[in-house]
């Protein structure tokens, strides 16, 4: 058996009733269950359907996301998370440039990077190498003015910390940023990279090894592992080239508001729900989400 899912933005629910019904007839599906009225609603299929991207493309352009996956197993065990541009709205390094005078050269290399255009490695030597010289103190400027949580984060996080799930903040940015945002958002673990600090000011390089797109699934098999878990019980969700590797071995890879070049290699693609989005396609109600 396989459920399908629709769900849209919480902050704008344009998911009506009618969307729904006619493509559980379509499908032959069961009956609709609403997960969260006008946001998100599921039915049971006897398979996967033949045109499932079609209408997905279709749906696209009324604001509404639809996921179809077996429905064994959607409850995950470990949540394994991207930062920049995912829990966060924002991608840290390119702030940091901003504020040292170079936001459109490292920004351009960011996109690039994050598209699969370049090796990441060398695009975040690259760019942080840009930053010499920029005071340590800024990081904490950055952090406070220019960062905001994507909306749904505290909830998803807290809501699979309830029903016993583990959950890592793995980011290919900084430990200066993915400790505090790990701590805002209550995830038990984070790893990052770690810029280097001499004197007060950045020195322009980056501790290695760096953790890139390798080193992201390797903490997935390694808190898998240590804890028990199966790579099929995990979710991992990411934006970027760098989290294909993580993506294709969880059990659900979750593409979130992602590149075009991401999105296109991932089964599960939100471009319009927020964070809560994921606890949608596990079958979780609203009434179920943890208080934050």
């Amino acid at each position: 058996m396989h459920v399908a899912t629709l769900l849209t933005n919480p902050a704008h629910p344009v998911l009506e009733r009618a969307t729904v019904e006619a493509l559980r007839n379509a499908w032959g599906g069961g009956d609709a269950v609403w997960l969260d009225p006008g946001v998100a609603a599921e039915f049971a299929l006897p398979k996967a359907p033949g045109n499932l991207w079609q209408v997905w493309r279709e749906l696209q352009a009324l604001r509404v996301d639809l996921v179809v996956q077996p429905a064994a197993g959607r409850r995950k065990r470990l949540l394994l998370a991207d930062m920049d541009s995912t829990m966060i709205e924002q991608e840290c390094i390119d702030e940091l440039a901003a504020e040292a005078g170079v936001g459109p050269d490292v920004g351009a290399i960011t996109a690039r990077a994050m598209n699969g255009e370049l090796d990441f490695e060398a695009a975040l030597r690259e760019r942080v190498a840009l930053l010499k010289g920029l005071p340590e103190a800024v990081i904490g400027q950055v952090l406070r003015d220019r960062i905001t949580l994507r909306a749904g984060g505290r909830v998803l996080v807290a809501t699979m910390r309830a029903a016993g799930a583990r959950t890592a903040l793995v980011s290919g940015g900084f430990t200066a940023f993915s400790g505090p945002v790990a701590a805002a958002l209550g995830f038990d673990e984070n790893r990052a990279n770690l810029l280097q600090v001499a004197a007060g000011v950045l020195t322009g390089t980056v501790a290695e090894p760096i953790l890139g797109r390798g080193a992201k699934v390797r903490a997935l098999r390694d808190i898998s592992a240590a804890t028990g878990i199966s790579p099929a019980a995990v979710m991992a969700v990411g934006d970027g080239a760098n989290d294909l590797g993580m993506l294709g071995l969880a059990g659900a890879g979750v593409a979130l508001h992602a590149k075009p070049s991401v999105a296109g290699q991932c089964n599960i693609r939100i471009n319009h729900g927020d964070l809560t989005a994921l606890l949608f396609i596990q079958g979780y109600s609203r009434e179920e989400f943890a208080d934050v």
